[in-house]
């Protein structure tokens, strides 16, 4: 199964969403091991940079692309569909292609990997000036 960003916006939850992604367990075991360098020189590319500030964008730096489901930490860019080796050297439209791509916290891209629940969210309800304290 071909997993799209097209979808994935389709879904209207977070847990529809989140269960579309899941692996259970299952990692891209080629680009890992010795062969971690290879996936090491794409994350540091130049391509991979525009692509995933492109990314961040599209999804407003929110957890699956869901409005309100603010990432307050690091933005992790997953890939929909494990790349192989393979990918990486023939540079197939896996690693770069946006239908393909999406923002996750690095607690749900970890549970989307290793097959655990990610820890339930409460909605962020922001109000005029919340972040500008010296705004009231």
């Amino acid at each position: 199964m071909i997993r799209t960003y097209s979808d994935l916006s389709a879904l209207p939850t977070f847990e529809d969403r989140f269960q579309y992604l899941r692996l259970d367990g299952h990692v891209g075991h080629e680009t890992f091991g010795f062969d971690r360098w290879l996936n090491q020189r794409f994350y540091s590319s130049q391509d991979w940079r525009r692509i995933r500030d492109k990314i961040i964008i599209r999804d407003g730096g929110c957890d699956l692309g869901i409005d309100g489901f603010f990432i307050t930490g690091p933005i992790y860019i997953h890939h929909m569909n494990p790349l192989a080796q393979k990918d990486i050297i023939d540079l197939t439209s896996f690693l770069l292609n946006p239908e393909y791509l999406i923002c996750t916290s690095k607690r749900t891209h970890d549970a989307i990997h290793y097959g655990c629940e990610p820890q339930n969210y409460e909605m962020i309800v922001r109000k005029p000036n919340d972040t500008c304290p010296w705004k009231s």
